[in-house]
């Protein structure tokens, strides 16, 4: 959706029906007139993404009954690139937030916000402007301003080659062949960059080199 293009039609897939009908109606609050379809599996979800018309916002929880909101974010951003994916969630810790993003959310907010807040930051979708709540864009911030060169300084060499393929989406064993070594020394190796890092997923140790330099 480009800039200054109001959505006409949204998707809501959420199975909790009090925080449901909460998204639905802060959704037609932001949006008068908007059409708001809702979903509440990931199963129900996709039948929805081939019906017409197709949705130019999706409101997508996590925490779904048959599996995660992050795989069905991923698939909204392979299938329909023009939609906008936002999570709408209680969680806001590293675990949740940055895989929500590298599967390509483009706004994330919290449950326990007021409403009033919420379509606030709904609204400001048609003008460009991320949906984040002010607590994740805090989060985001000291992230990226947190200081990186100790973190970089405490890697080896061979760390920082294999966590820099691995942040390109390359999997260990590919990764052992390019190196010439063992799928098992190449685990070693991601083992003790996560553990350096203090992350616990391929997503955050992605950001954590981003942020590094090690990968564009």
């Amino acid at each position: 959706m480009s800039r200054e293009q109001v959505p006409v039609c949204a998707l809501v897939v959420e199975d909790q029906r009090d925080a449901q009908a909460w998204l639905c109606l802060a959704l037609a609050s932001s949006f008068p007139g908007i059409s708001v379809v809702a979903a509440d599996t990931l199963r129900d979800a996709r039948a929805r993404l081939i019906s017409s018309p197709r949705p130019q916002l999706a409101l997508i929880d996590l925490g779904l009954p048959d599996g995660s909101g992050i795989d069905l974010i991923a698939q909204i951003k392979r299938d329909l690139p023009q939609t906008i994916c936002v999570v709408v969630s209680i969680f806001d810790d590293d675990h949740h937030l940055f895989p929500a993003l590298r599967a390509g959310a483009q706004g994330y907010l919290l449950k326990d916000q007021p409403q009033e807040q919420l379509i606030e930051l709904l609204q400001g979708i048609s003008h460009g402007r991320p949906p984040l709540s002010p607590a994740i864009a805090r989060k985001l911030l000291g992230f990226f301003h947190a200081a990186p060169p100790v973190i970089a300084n405490a890697l080896t060499p061979r760390e920082t080659e294999v966590l820099s393929l691995i942040a390109k989406g390359i999997t260990q064993g590919e990764a052992a062949r390019m190196l010439g070594i063992s799928t098992h020394t190449v685990c070693g190796y991601v083992k003790e960059i996560y553990r350096k890092l203090n992350v616990s997923s391929r997503a955050e140790a992605a950001l954590t080199a981003q942020k590094l330099g090690l990968i564009s």
